[in-house]
């Protein structure tokens, strides 16, 4: 049944999402996205993925910097919709918003709730070492990420993920998810159930506090760090290249079976790259990026840097 919706998304995880109500033939009312923000070279005034899609496909779009206004409530309530379909828009929505259409407000979230509640839960989960994530169909409450969950699907978290890669699996789950979850929601087939009161915790932003590497953490923990923070922003740190030290961003990496207890936190262990770390364990990098350059395989890398077995990272 075609139902009256809005959509409210901005990066590209939500985009699948909404192709994906389109092609179900919901009436897609208003596309409501975070408003554009200067970036490039030349700091220009750029739209979200979701605002550049939306505008191309023809679709009204609303770039509001706060739904707590009265005139932005009174607009979204005179679009007499049936149900707001919710990707990472990045705003909270006031009670008077979630109370506006008939049916709710479904939220697409990147998590197996009650974990990861908030803002990175794709980074958190696989910086934390998880093993498996996915996206919940929530309906939306005042509190942050509270709400009863109507549909889920799964998804394992490998050693090969990084948080790019985890974030397009999840994408194309979400684009599966929501027009789903949405017919149940309509039918009645779906029924919304309480998250657990156990288990909950929180994804906080990813702060520069976040991106140094601290070579006496475990192996584990560091090579979960590094590809919980790959393509970006990156973990780093700082090597000397032969010209005093330089921040390199690690990008990739995998746990070695090296053992090397005797090492200090930091020593490069073997000419491809093993750094010992604190709990006598090894990790290997695998992509590095130097600054104003291009990402590299590490064997790119070391064609054309003086890193080897006694080197030192900090």
């Amino acid at each position: 049944m075609p139902l009256r919706i809005a959509f409210m998304g901005s990066p590209g995880i939500a985009l699948g999402a909404l192709e994906a109500l389109i092609a179900a033939g919901h009436e897609i009312a208003c596309v409501y996205s975070q408003p554009p923000r200067p970036a490039g070279r030349g700091q220009k005034l750029t739209p979200t993925p979701v605002h550049a899609f939306a505008e191309a496909r023809g679709l009204e779009v609303r770039t509001p910097k706060s739904l707590k206004g009265a005139d932005a409530q009174e607009a979204f309530a005179a679009l007499n919709l049936d149900a707001a379909v919710v990707v990472a828009y990045g705003l909270i929505l006031p009670q008077a918003v979630l109370d506006a259409p008939r049916m709710g407000c479904l939220n697409m979230h990147a998590s197996i709730l009650p974990r990861w509640r908030g803002a990175a839960p794709i980074q958190r989960a696989i910086m934390a070492g998880d093993t498996e994530t996915g996206i919940d169909a929530m309906m939306m409450e005042a509190g942050l990420d509270t709400g009863p969950v109507i549909a889920s699907v799964r998804t394992p978290i490998t050693p090969a993920d990084t948080a790019g890669s985890l974030h397009d699996r999840l994408a194309a789950l979400a684009a599966e998810l929501a027009p789903r979850a949405l017919a149940g929601l309509a039918d009645g087939s779906l029924v919304p159930h309480p998250q657990a009161e156990e288990g909950v915790t929180y994804a906080h932003k990813i702060t520069a506090a976040d991106l140094r590497i601290d070579w006496t953490r475990p192996a584990a923990e560091i090579d979960c760090q590094i590809r919980g923070l790959s393509p970006a922003p990156g973990a780093w740190c700082e090597a000397d290249l032969g010209q005093g030290p330089v921040r390199l961003k690690i990008l990739f990496s995998e746990l070695t079976d090296l053992w090397n207890p005797a090492a200090p936190p930091g020593a490069l262990i073997d000419d491809r790259l093993a750094v010992a770390c604190g709990d006598g364990r090894a990790v290997r990098l695998l992509k590095l990026q130097k600054p104003g350059g291009k990402p590299l395989e590490a064997r790119e890398f070391l064609a054309g840097s003086p890193l080897a077995a006694g080197g030192l990272l900090s």
